[in-house]
């Protein structure tokens, strides 16, 4: 089992535009470092806002050896809270979603406020001092619709984020969208892998019939190449966007844990369905046309998402062990939309549903692929995989920043 030197070690040590070390996708040593170093630091996305719109629904998330509750309070706030009691450490809500005036204690039933505070103790004594007692707070920030929490007891700063989301999300209301249909998959890989699958398109026209229907292949379109084509192929369509207040440029975070860019479908497509017009005749976008293609956006470590004219589509990674990960899709539609008459829900997810499977096959190969000893680090192709480049460049250089506290990303052997 690999200790933190040894992943720096090994990370200083890897080829440049090739995969990584087998050891750094299947050594428990390395998922542990991955955990205290990236999935305990950074911001990540845990629900929408509109899965818990009135005053006391809740979703436990967990994360790791960490179950955080997020609640929404009286005064309509969303936070966050460690799921342990404060008297023995109880897990306070057993149940991954519910409602509640309060946060009750199942074990002695200490009761708490929805905004943490401590409100009532049996038999505590003359001393005791509820307000000592509260809940412990998790970093907790509602992002245009969408709850990012941190773990860290110092949160990395999240300003340029939230405000380039909130640029990019204009058009698109999740706040006033609702939860149509969640679907949540084991993967049987690590969760770099997952990601490396995910940051690519080299592997569509093999895999996913159903998604080449609308989802365009050409890495030019989706920024994977990093040729700069981009504009020059688009130029009506970011055209058509700006003007509808739905900004087009691509847009990446000087770290790289972040990226914006919005791509047309193929044929003018309108939706990810099987014929590629809408899903959903009430939209929650205020597009002006249903044809506006995809925003994709990105942020590391823990979503991908995919905003529509007519709906919004949030995927959500979640490391279990070295070699399994959690992918969660959430489908948003209009809060008014009515099931089976501005939508289908069969029709609304199939695309996905078929192209999660699909993905979670490729990557199980992957990854037992990557456990012979026969595995050595390959290639990525510089046209289809520049997307690879970029996120295990970012896994390196902010897992090496972190151990070490310098700056350098890599060095070739």
């Amino acid at each position: 089992m690999l200790l933190e030197s040894d992943v720096v070690t090994t990370l200083m040590r890897r080829k440049p535009d090739h995969s990584l070390a087998q050891s750094l996708y299947c050594d428990p040593g390395v998922f542990q470092v991955d955990l205290d170093r990236i999935w305990y630091r950074e911001w990540l996305f845990a629900i929408a806002a509109c899965e818990i719109p009135k005053t006391g629904n809740y979703v436990v998330h967990d994360v790791g050896t960490y179950s955080v509750i997020i609640v929404r309070g009286s005064d309509g706030e969303i936070r966050a809270f460690h799921n342990s009691c404060r008297h023995r450490g109880s897990i306070l809500c057993k149940a991954k979603k519910g409602t509640g005036p309060r946060l009750v204690c199942p074990y002695h039933q200490w009761t708490y406020e929805l905004d943490g505070r401590l409100l009532w103790a049996r038999d505590m004594g003359p001393d005791f001092d509820a307000s000592q007692h509260g809940l412990k707070q998790v970093h907790c920030h509602n992002v245009s619709g969408m709850v990012y929490i941190c773990l860290a007891d110092t949160a990395p700063p999240i300003d340029e984020f939230a405000s380039e989301v909130t640029r990019y999300l204009a058009p698109h209301d999740l706040e006033n969208s609702k939860l149509a249909y969640e679907s949540t998959i084991i993967e049987k890989g690590n969760w770099k892998l997952v990601w490396e699958n995910n940051r690519e398109c080299y592997h569509c026209a093999g895999n996913h019939p159903s998604l080449c229907r609308t989802f365009p292949e050409d890495p030019r379109l989706i920024s994977s190449d990093q040729s700069g084509e981009l504009d020059s192929l688009q130029k009506e369509h970011r055209q058509r966007c700006d003007a509808a207040g739905a900004p087009f440029a691509h847009k990446i975070s000087a770290l790289g844990d972040w990226r914006f860019v919005r791509t047309p479908l193929l044929d003018k497509a309108e939706s990810y369905t099987m014929d590629g017009k809408v899903a959903v005749t009430k939209p929650n976008s205020t597009l002006p046309f249903r044809d506006a293609g995809a925003l994709l956006k990105f942020k590391y470590p823990g979503s991908w998402n995919h905003f529509l004219s007519d709906h919004s589509i949030l995927f959500r990674v979640t490391p279990i062990g070295p070699m399994e990960t959690e992918v969660c899709t959430k489908w948003l539609v209009h809060k008014d939309a009515v099931e089976g008459q501005d939508y289908d829900l069969k029709r609304l997810t199939e695309v996905w549903i078929a192209t999660n499977d699909e993905d979670r096959e490729v990557v199980e190969n992957n990854q037992r692929g990557i456990l012979s000893p026969a595995y050595q680090p390959g290639p990525y192709s510089p046209t289809h995989e520049g997307g690879n480049i970029q996120f295990v460049d970012w896994y390196a250089s902010t897992l090496i920043r972190a151990i070490t506290g310098r700056a350098e990303a890599m060095a070739a052997e």
